[in-house]
C-alpha cells in the first residue's frame, strides 16, 4: 500500500499522512530509525507541504545528543538538495514556529541570497516587536544573527524594514535580555539618531537595572555616541569605567 493508499479525498489522506509523518519526526523519544524513516517519506514528496514539515524536526531535541544532530544534519542537507523550491516553506517555517529557527536560519542561508536572509530577519523581528511572546528564544537567535553579519545590513534594500524599525522597538521589550541583545545589535549596526535616541531612553528608564544599564553605556560607547540633549541626566547614572568627555561622547576608562 503506498503512502496515500487510504480512504478519503486525495487532500484528506495527504494531510492525514502528513500529520503522522509529523508525529514521527517530533517523537523526542522513539527509534532514530523511526524518525530517519519519516523524514525520507517526506523528502521524498517533493512538495511544499512535506519540506514545511520537514523543518519541524528543527524544533525538539531527542534524548540522544549526538543523533539529534545527525537527524537534524539529515534534515538540513535534505531541504538545502530540494533548493530554492524550498524556499517559501523555510520562510513559512521561520514565521510560525518559535523552536528552531536558528536551524531554520542555517537552511536560508545556503538557498537564498545573503540579503534577502537579512530582509527576511529583519521583517520578523520588526513583527516580533510588535507581539507578546513567550518564549525570547526566537527574538534572540534572529538579533544574534544579525550581530553575527554586521556588513550585511549595509545593504538591505528598500520595501522592507531596516535596523531602525526592525530592533530599536526590542529596546522596550518586558525581557531584560532582548533588551540587552538589541543594544549589542544596535552597536554594531550604527543605528542612526532615533537609535541613539532609544538607547538613552533605555538607560534613564532602566537606571536601576546595573545590567541592562551597563549594556547600554557600553553599547553607546561602541557607536560613539554623544549624549546630547540628555548630559545632565546620563551623567548622573553613569558608572565606572564609563564617563563624559567634554563633547558629552560615551568614553571608557582604560581603552
Amino acid at each position: 500500500m503506498g503512502l496515500f493508499d487510504l480512504f478519503g479525498s486525495r487532500e484528506s489522506r495527504e494531510q492525514a499522512a502528513l500529520r503522522r509523518l509529523a508525529q514521527k519526526i517530533t517523537q523526542k523519544w522513539g527509534p532514530q530509525e523511526n524518525r530517519q524513516k519519516a523524514m525520507e517519506q517526506l523528502e521524498a514528496l517533493k512538495s511544499h507541504a512535506g519540506w514545511k514539515t520537514l523543518c519541524l524536526r528543527f524544533t525538539i531535541r531527542s534524548e540522544v545528543g549526538i543523533q539529534d544532530d545527525e537527524e537534524k544534519e539529515q534534515a538540513r542537507a535534505a531541504l538545502v538538495r530540494a533548493g530554492t523550491a524550498a524556499l517559501p516553506a523555510v520562510k513559512e517555517f521561520l514565521s510560525e514556529q518559535e523552536e528552531g529557527v536558528a536551524w531554520g536560519l542555517r537552511v536560508l542561508a545556503e538557498l537564498a541570497p545573503a540579503e534577502d536572509v537579512t530582509a527576511t530577519v529583519l521583517g520578523l523581528l520588526q513583527r516580533l516587536s510588535r507581539e507578546y511572546t513567550r518564549d525570547p528564544e526566537k527574538k534572540l537567535v534572529l538579533l544574534s544573527w544579525l550581530r553575527e553579519h554586521p556588513t550585511l545590513l549595509e545593504k538591505v534594500g528598500p520595501g522592507g524594514p531596516g535596523v531602525q524599525e526592525a530592533v530599536v522597538p526590542l529596546l522596550e521589550d518586558f525581557v531584560d535580555d532582548v533588551c540587552i541583545g538589541a543594544a549589542r545589535t544596535l552597536a554594531v549596526a550604527a543605528p542612526g539618531e532615533a537609535g541613539r535616541e532609544a538607547l538613552i531612553a533605555l538607560l534613564l528608564r532602566d537606571r536601576d537595572n546595573a545590567r541592562v544599564r551597563g549594556e547600554v553605556l557600553q553599547a553607546l560607547h561602541d557607536l560613539g555616541a554623544d549624549v546630547k540633549g540628555h548630559r545632565p541626566d546620563v551623567e548622573a547614572v553613569l558608572v565606572e569605567p564609563f564617563f563624559l568627555d567634554r563633547d558629552g561622547n560615551v568614553k571608557k576608562r582604560g581603552t
